[in-house]
């Protein structure tokens, strides 16, 4: 019987790259060409930084090898990831990812790529969402922004980087800790620079991203954290309060890392894994990641496949409570 289309595309992909794998058992990664990293969001938000801040330092635990990131933008991250998942299985492409958006859009609309089939490398970063206003704004609490949007039922307009995105899920978390209903005017963004135009521009009322995003722009005294979505407040952002400090129980945030396309061979994901896991450890890149403000959370292969597997199951279980596309 003649093989799918698509098995017979990923064995021929195989068959290709057996030569270059034999050689990346040991030594200089095979260097026929870059390695294309796809950050799905345009440059400057979280996904970007911690791309360009960890690729050096795994470059330097596997020799030979070159990486290019290439930013592809479009649907709140889909069309990347789509991008990344029908790529040859070859190692010469990796994705950045950002959950639980990734395993959001393919509950909640038809995607061309199905999240628990990629080839899970290495988690970086889990960084806390937030809530965030324009510094002349008079909302100092989120106190103050639940009596604004009671006050002004649907009028209060918040950003985030995309329907069903941890920022918007924050949010949604949020509201019903809060009882705000009905729920305020959600403005989606590709990505966190776009809405922190819009935020510091008095587009919309309220910034929903993550704290690593917002910390060059806290430091700058440009906009106001109202909380964040941890369990204790992160050293770097010590000023704001965290939701549960203010009387809300909602923890969220983002973890960001690198998926590979589906079926990689067993040889290059292990090399992969073990440059990531060493460029984690790296005392260089750990303080790089300090100087940035990347909250760091490594998990490598197996164990990031794992988190990101449970992280779906909950996700489905409450698009089945409350799907998120109806605010």
């Amino acid at each position: 019987m003649p093989l799918p289309r698509r098995a017979l595309a990923a064995a021929t992909a195989a068959a290709l790259a057996a030569p270059a794998l034999a050689r990346a058992q040991g030594g200089e990664w095979p260097a026929a060409r870059p390695i294309e990293v796809i950050v799905p969001f345009p440059p400057g938000g979280g996904v970007d930084t911690m791309t360009r801040a960890i690729l050096p330092a795994v470059q330097k635990h596997l020799p030979g090898a070159r990486f290019v990131v290439v930013n592809r933008p479009g649907a709140a991250g889909q069309i990347g990831w789509e991008a990344a998942f029908h790529a040859a299985p070859d190692g010469y492409t990796l994705a950045a990812t950002s959950v639980p958006a990734l395993v959001t859009y393919p509950i909640e609309r038809q995607t061309r790529y199905r999240a628990a089939e990629f080839s899970f490398i290495a988690n970086v970063v889990d960084d806390p969402g937030g809530l965030f206003v324009a510094a002349a704004s008079p909302l100092r609490t989120l106190a103050d922004l639940v009596a604004a949007a009671k006050a002004r039922p649907g009028a209060v307009s918040y950003g985030s980087t995309g329907v069903g995105s941890d920022d918007h899920l924050l949010v949604i978390a949020f509201e019903e800790a809060a009882g705000i209903r009905p729920p305020m005017n959600h403005v989606p963004f590709n990505g966190m620079a776009p809405e922190a135009a819009a935020l510091l521009g008095g587009h919309i009322d309220v910034g929903a991203f993550n704290m690593s995003e917002g910390l060059a722009l806290l430091r700058d005294g440009k906009i106001r954290g109202l909380g964040q979505a941890a369990a204790r407040r992160w050293a770097q952002t010590s000023e704001v309060p965290t939701f549960r400090e203010q009387g809300f129980d909602v923890i969220s945030g983002a973890q960001r890392g690198f998926v590979a396309p589906p079926r990689l061979p067993a040889a290059i994901q292990a090399r992969l894994e073990d440059a990531f896991a060493k460029a984690l450890s790296d005392p260089d890149f750990v303080r790089e990641a300090e100087r940035l403000g990347l909250p760091l959370a490594p998990q490598i292969g197996a164990a990031y496949r794992a988190e990101i597997e449970s992280a779906e199951r909950a996700l489905r279980a409450l698009w089945q409570r409350r799907p998120w596309r109806e605010g």
